[in-house]
């Protein structure tokens, strides 16, 4: 029988593991007490990235392949040694979060079944001054690797030309992560304002191979994702294990080795030997502040050229001088802000105003699923595929828009296609959803 508990001693204080032998990564067998031996392995790295910070704890309690949900409020039963900080969102809502400063809170944190970490860009002490700006390039579906890499070196050379210093990181999954220490001087609404600039910047260099653009169905290459820097946003962070197959892990690396490095080779099982023989790549990297007034001065620049603010997160209310935040192939033809009645075609005869009774697109998509689960949103598009194969083929992998859906403590996912590269009398109308989940009957429920 398995212990359903195992004491370990970290740093003078005892921390309990709960269920030390439960499988949590079934690809490679690691059990919970591995990923704890794991973060204490490379504690120095890891909590360089999370010291001080409030935590949003996403907990995988049934391991990699299970669910997950976020836990913002820390949970009430909690050793008296675990320190918390009071944060308040742009719902109005506050959360007691956790905040990690020593190696023991972090094998707690991870007991709980916290597979990655998850913090704020800001420090506990100064909740309204991020000092981290942060570049997350989110590659489109089948955009190849080398040039997630060739767009990392392309954001290292513009963070340098504007004064900045970049740390670079694998995210452990398809993307990649640049930080840079700021200042505590700018409000979140700045140093947002200053990532936008900096995503607009890169793509005006290597416009064939990134893309600034929040709507999927605008975008191409790699794009770099400056709403991560809004408030309530979080990243894994450095040493962070990612609930892959083969429990890989984003890792921090020195420039020299980012044009050649493969994702895969960052797990569970080589990056505490790597940490040991080479060290951590992002020590130093708390003595490397720098500032954003650069950044926004080309922001201004930008804005005078007539750039809008870029769309916020969907949950955000609308800002000033933000551009319209409705995609656009739901925007009237011309028109300039703002959806109308009307303003988009109705249905061709025989076809289904659509899944939530609106009206055809101007752009041609179409919903394929909603789903809890990716693998359930996956299965549908298979599903839609097997009845039309003639379609498929026309498809690139840029026009499978692929959405995680934030719910209030999980995410869901969401599947639509865009046709335009089918040939118009061939395109297929919208149909029933292949899986029609609501994410608002969980908590309608409670």
């Amino acid at each position: 029988m398995l212990a359903s508990k195992e004491i370990l001693d970290v740093g003078g204080r005892e921390v309990a593991i709960s269920n030390p032998g439960k499988i949590f990564f079934p690809g490679t067998g690691h059990t919970k007490l591995d990923l704890v031996h794991y973060y204490l392995a490379v504690a120095d790295g890891a909590l360089r990235g999370v010291r001080a910070r409030p935590m949003a704890l996403k907990r995988y309690v049934n391991g990699a392949e299970g669910d997950f949900f976020f836990q913002k409020r820390a949970p009430k039963s909690r050793p008296e040694w675990i320190d918390t900080v009071e944060l308040s969102f742009p719902s109005g809502r506050t959360a007691e979060e956790v905040v990690v400063g020593d190696a023991a809170q972090l094998a707690w944190v991870i007991n709980l079944g916290c597979i990655d970490l998850n913090p704020h860009p800001v420090r506990a002490h100064d909740l309204e001054h991020p000092d981290e700006l942060r570049v997350d390039l989110d590659p489109v579906r089948g955009v190849p690797w080398s040039q997630v890499r060739k767009v990392a070196l392309a954001t290292r050379r513009t963070l340098e030309d504007f004064g900045l210093v970049g740390w670079p990181k694998t995210s452990g999954s398809r993307g990649f992560h640049i930080y840079c220490r700021i200042v505590r001087r700018w409000s979140f609404t700045e140093v947002r304002r200053a990532a936008v600039a900096l995503a607009r910047e890169v793509e005006r260099r290597v416009p064939d191979l990134a893309s600034s653009k929040w709507w999927k169905e605008e975008r191409h290459g790699v794009f770099l994702d400056y709403n991560q820097n809004a408030k309530d946003r979080t990243i894994a962070s450095a040493y962070s294990l990612r609930p892959t197959s083969d429990a890989r892990v984003s890792t921090p690396l020195i420039w020299d080795e980012v044009a050649d490095c493969e994702p895969e080779a960052f797990t569970i099982s080589t990056v505490p030997e790597r940490v040991s023989s080479v060290g951590d790549p992002s020590e130093g990297i708390d003595e490397a502040t720098g500032s954003i007034e650069a950044l926004l001065e080309l922001a201004d620049k930008d804005e005078a050229a007539g750039l809008e603010d870029a769309p916020w997160p969907p949950h955000f209310t609308k800002q000033e001088g933000e551009a319209p935040r409705v995609q656009p192939s739901k925007r009237k033809r011309g028109a300039g802000r703002g959806k109308r009645a009307g303003s988009v075609p109705p249905p061709a005869p025989g076809q289904s105003s659509g899944p939530t009774g609106r009206r055809r697109t101007t752009v041609p998509l179409i919903e394929i699923a909603r789903a809890a689960t990716e693998a359930e949103a996956l299965e549908g598009l298979e599903r839609w595929k097997a009845r039309h194969s003639d379609v498929w083929p026309h498809l690139a992998p840029a026009d499978v828009l692929i959405d995680s859906m934030r719910g209030r403590s999980r995410t869901w996912t969401r599947i639509r296609l865009n046709l335009k590269n089918v040939p118009e009398a061939d395109r297929p109308g919208q149909e029933p959803l292949e899986v029609d989940y609501d994410p608002t009957e969980e908590w309608k429920s409670r």
